[in-house]
């Protein structure tokens, strides 16, 4: 038979497992996260939908769209509020765009309470679908854009795959949206060039490149880059004297992916395999791994550190 000590020291050891495995989802469940993406039509943003209801963070998710009919539906603000209705006590922010060089980024790091110097245009933007930086003392912790991410890699590889299973001796280039300004182009492509290296090892392509249409550009800017991926497509094709596959970097399906980049490549000797990122799962596993890393971090020490939205300057137009 069991002494009384030894039976007090199972039932203290009892408890304490019982509050261990309650305690642990309480504390999962103190982590809220927003998807930040662009916004589109109902099926590009449906997409942006389908990933953020798949992540598994642990804790309640809610989406935000910066542009489109859903923006003014699924503002920043309101997504903040109603993560505080459940209870979090922190807020990851995701930003479910291609690269954190981008003026889009800036308004993510403008609504989390960051000091940035937000372009005028990007502001006009918010302000015409009543999007505002929100009233709460919740620290916003936000996290990169998908820039180098492995998870980017993955998704493109497959893509690849599924329109060539047989890239031996075959060339890959692969399309994204871009900046307008030279600076921001560069960086860009800083964060796309490893990935376009990491997506020729997994797949076999004898070649892989990667560009940007650069799409908002001024026009002839944007004519400019794609005659440059017109001539990239050339040169691969003279090289493998094969056609060249085309997949895009672009988050989701709309105008882009479906009309102007096939138009861009238009009359090369290539092959356009028009899917985006989305839907695909590995995009769901890398905002899970966004949260995980921000989320474990001391408060202020995120990826990209964000003051509390309360604790930056309140109102008003950033010029």
């Amino acid at each position: 038979m069991h002494s009384p000590a030894s039976r007090a020291r199972r039932l203290r050891a009892s408890v304490l497992s019982f509050l261990l495995a309650i305690a642990a989802p309480l504390a999962a469940q103190s982590v809220g996260t927003i998807v930040v993406a662009h916004g589109g039509d109902s099926t590009w943003n449906a997409h942006v939908l389908d990933v953020a209801r798949d992540a598994r963070t642990g804790g309640p998710v809610q989406v935000s769209f910066l542009m489109g009919r859903a923006a003014a539906t699924t503002r920043f603000q309101d997504a903040v509020a109603a993560l505080e209705r459940r209870g979090v006590s922190r807020i990851v922010v995701v930003p479910l765009l291609v690269s954190s060089s981008s003026g889009h980024y800036d308004q993510i790091r403008w609504l989390a309470g960051d000091s940035v110097t937000l372009d005028p245009v990007m502001h006009h933007h918010l302000h015409m679908s009543g999007i505002e930086r929100p009233a709460t003392r919740l620290p916003l912790l936000l996290a990169p854009a998908i820039d180098d991410a492995p998870e980017l890699a993955q998704v493109l590889a497959d893509r690849a795959l599924a329109a060539e299973p047989s890239p031996h001796g075959k060339a890959l280039m692969i399309v994204g949206h871009g900046p307008e300004s030279a600076e921001a182009y560069a960086a860009w492509m800083e964060k796309l060039r490893p990935v376009a290296d990491t997506v020729r090892a997994r797949t076999g392509f004898r070649d892989v490149k990667v560009d940007l249409v650069r799409d908002d550009a001024p026009a002839p800017v944007r004519a400019e880059a794609v005659r440059r991926i017109r001539e990239l497509i050339e040169l691969q094709a003279m090289a493998t004297q094969q056609p060249v596959v085309v997949v895009p970097v672009l988050v989701s399906k709309g105008a882009v992916s479906r009309d102007k980049v096939p138009r861009d490549i238009a009359g090369t000797p290539s092959r356009y395999a028009g899917e985006p990122l989305l839907p695909h799962a590995a995009m769901a596993r890398l905002i899970e791994r966004r949260v995980r890393e921000a989320s474990t971090a001391p408060v202020g020490a995120a990826t990209t550190p964000v003051r509390p939205a309360a604790a930056a300057h309140a109102g008003g137009h950033t010029p």
